[in-house]
């Protein structure tokens, strides 16, 4: 971390000119979801971690009327004059922390002339939540800057609303919630209808967690990501004609019989199939990790992938290809894709004594069937979002 800070803090004088003024630094992880694939969306329950690499913020009072934004990931900057409500900037990472800003505007706390850096090292569009790092480290740095004092859940909504209404992307509150909230060697189970959650020691052991990056590019608002969404939400009105639900996980895996009798789409009928039953896989994973059952963690982690191939089509070649190659491998439990889908990444558990053979098994098969080249990971589990004093 000592090198990134010093990287940053020179690049930031850089800039910004004024060594006399000390900036401050925020810091939000990505993370990874090793279990419970949209059903966050659908009302369902998720078990993500943080991880130990996430985005950087710099950022200090400028004096003057405008907010300026830089990052050391692109080189696209952007200065923007304080205003009571902003507007989307076509096609940019501006717009992640500027919809945050927006938010707290809208309440009456407006960020006063101030210079931003940021650094992420979370793989952008990989799936591990690049966006609500950006949008959780801006909202821990405004709500401290401008005094709001809003509670660490009250930053999560607001950044999932961000998200949802100011870039366009209709995500769950999963993501920004495990930004949040993680907490060192734990994952986080996470009823994401009421917001109730418990912090789960997460020991896995002789085995390591293994984050593989298809390097497949996915922009969830190109992507069918949305399109899922209604097709879940067509679902709920099918199943209204048996008893009024909000939404799909309040269907049990025990009423999974009349989906065929409520539901007459197919496709639908699949997607609403999928969400029930990774509620499920969710309950029993959690409880057999408390169990130190690693190895029916692992069996769930499989099913989840197998579902979200076969009932959510989410998956494709790249992260196919990955799973299943995976699986052959001796001393991997499991393995599945995280995230959306459409690309980004899948998360194994492989015993540590097979770790170099998983990663050169998977990188010549892998690239011998898709023409790309997978990344590897081997992450710690982190903590949430916070002040880092340097």
């Amino acid at each position: 971390m000592r090198n990134i800070i010093e990287r940053m803090l020179e690049s930031f004088y850089g800039k910004y000119g004024d060594r006399n003024s000390k900036p401050v630094l925020f810091f939000s992880p990505g993370r990874v979801n090793l279990i419970g694939e949209h059903t966050d969306y659908n009302g369902g329950f998720v078990f993500p971690c943080a991880l130990n690499f996430g985005t950087y913020l710099m950022i200090r009072n400028n004096g003057g009327k405008n907010i300026r934004f830089s990052t050391l990931n692109f080189t696209e900057e952007h200065s923007v004059p304080v205003k009571e409500e902003y507007k989307r900037i076509e096609r940019s990472w501006v717009n992640y922390p500027l919809g945050v800003i927006n938010e707290f505007a809208k309440l009456g706390y407006l960020l006063p002339g101030s210079d931003l850096l940021f650094y992420g090292d979370v793989p952008n569009g990989a799936g591990l939540s690049s966006s609500a790092s950006i949008e959780m480290v801006t909202a821990c740095a405004v709500n401290e800057i401008t005094g709001a004092g809003l509670a660490l859940i009250d930053l999560v909504k607001l950044s999932q609303k961000a998200e949802n209404i100011f870039v366009g992307m209709n995500c769950g509150i999963m993501d920004q919630f495990a930004s949040g909230f993680g907490k060192k060697d734990h994952a986080i189970f996470l009823n994401c209808d009421t917001l109730d959650y418990e912090n789960v020691p997460l020991i896995l052991g002789d085995y390591s967690l293994i984050i593989t990056n298809t390097n497949k590019r996915r922009g969830l608002t190109d992507s069918k990501y949305n399109e899922r969404r209604a097709e879940c939400d067509k679902a709920v009105e099918y199943l209204q004609a048996y008893r009024k639900i909000r939404n799909l996980s309040e269907t049990g895996t025990d009423e999974l019989a009349l989906l065929n009798k409520y539901i007459p789409d197919e496709i639908v009928l699949k997607r609403a199939r999928h969400v029930i039953t990774e509620n499920g896989r969710v309950l029993e994973a959690v409880k057999v990790l408390k169990e130190n059952n690693i190895a029916r963690f692992g069996e769930l982690m499989n099913q989840s992938h197998d579902s979200l191939r076969g009932d959510y089509e989410v998956t494709g070649i790249e992260l196919d290809t990955l799973v299943y190659e995976g699986r052959k491998i001796a001393g991997v439990l499991g393995t599945r894709m995280t995230g959306a889908g459409f690309g980004g990444c899948t998360v194994s558990i492989v015993h540590k004594d097979h770790v170099e053979e998983y990663i050169n098994t998977i990188t010549e098969a892998y690239t011998r069937k898709t023409g790309l080249n997978a990344d590897f990971y081997q992450p710690s589990v982190g903590n949430g979002s916070g002040r880092i004093e340097f």
